[in-house]
């Protein structure tokens, strides 16, 4: 298989042909529009290592993601970064690739946190292999962890390795009814504070708090916060991360704002839904793209379009001049041909 996609990579690289890696499809949706030939990694699939007590999973770029985490849980343990799938389909090359976590991500990490190593074919067809299985084999420039979110512009990812984590002894989720501004307030004051705070959400008046942890500090955690027990949190929780909450469902084009944690309300025309304790704001507006973005970052922040239409936006915030410098430099170092999926971050990539 291996052989396969470098033979396919150097032929498209030859000739300047573009190349679309996909997996499962499930995050179709996420970035510029789609061009190119195929480069099916679903065949790829199946766990290289797994070693439970030492915490750490190896496998192909096809495996199934809900397989994966299946055999995690047999073995009571998880990706702690709970990323979504958005589909039954999606894999996990997909799912380093796209680079999302899920609403453990305020306490657990981002899911690039969780990368210890990588095996890449890049655009001249070349294998690569970078980091290992341990922290330690980590040193210098973290090529790995690069891969988490590049949307494949980089290379194909053919195999990576996963820190995991046990799953929490016992959960419970709380509920609040309160405006957006005190939320905000009220989550940051909590972050001060040594609590079993594993994911929180806002969204019209009422605030959602997922606890974690051993079941006497859960139990503990709660008696001090009070608010309302949720008996189907779990369920919440899974329908957060899969964006089938009902404020998903709308028509209008879906925004993503990262802003510092205690940013006051932006006043911007829509409908907000706020996660990680406010520094991941959910927006669904129809306001124009440079609006939200400069609002983004006047408060310190950016905004990306996460679901419209292709023509409605360029998906990501524009780089500033060093930055796109150094972003230009790694494409050109590891894809100098453009095979891999042209615009789906930048449009001149």
């Amino acid at each position: 298989m291996i052989e396969r996609f470098r033979e396919t990579i150097r032929a498209a690289a030859s000739q300047k042909r573009a190349l679309r890696i996909r997996g499962g499809g499930t995050k179709d949706f996420y970035g510029g529009p789609l061009r190119g030939e195929i480069l099916d990694t679903r065949d790829h699939a199946g766990v290289v290592s797994y070693e439970p007590t030492e915490l750490v999973v190896t496998a192909r770029c096809g495996t199934r993601l809900d397989e994966l985490e299946r055999m995690l849980a047999e073995r009571g343990q998880r990706l702690a970064f709970e990323p979504p799938h958005f589909g039954e389909t999606a894999t996990l090359g997909g799912c380093v690739a796209a680079g999302l976590s899920g609403p453990r991500r305020m306490a657990a990490g981002a899911l690039r946190d969780f990368v210890l190593g990588a095996k890449i074919i890049d655009g001249r067809g070349d294998s690569l292999s970078f980091g290992g299985q341990v922290m330690k084999n980590v040193a210098g420039y973290d090529v790995a962890r690069l891969m988490a979110g590049s949307l494949g512009t980089l290379g194909v990812i053919v195999e990576v390795s996963l820190k995991v984590l046990p799953m929490p002894a016992s959960e419970a989720t709380l509920r609040f009814e309160m405006t957006q501004e005190d939320a905000i307030g009220t989550m940051n004051r909590w972050a001060g504070r040594p609590l079993p705070i594993s994911a929180t959400c806002w969204h019209a008046g009422q605030l959602m708090v997922r606890l974690s942890g051993a079941a006497a500090g859960v139990a503990a955690a709660q008696r001090d916060l009070g608010g309302e027990t949720v008996e189907e949190g779990a369920r919440f929780w899974c329908e957060l991360r899969e964006q089938r909450h009902r404020f998903f469902e709308g028509p209008a084009p879906l925004w993503r704002l990262a802003l510092p944690p205690a940013t006051a309300p932006v006043p911007l025309a829509g409908e907000p839904l706020i996660e990680w304790g406010g520094g991941e704001r959910w927006l669904r507006s129809e306001a124009p793209a440079e609006v939200l973005r400069e609002a983004a970052r006047a408060a310190g922040g950016h905004a990306c379009l996460f679901r419209a239409p292709f023509e409605t936006a360029e998906p990501f915030q524009p780089l500033a001049q060093a930055l796109a410098r150094i972003h230009r430099s790694l494409k050109a170092a590891f894809d100098p041909n453009g095979v891999f999926n042209r615009g789906r971050m930048y449009p001149e990539w």
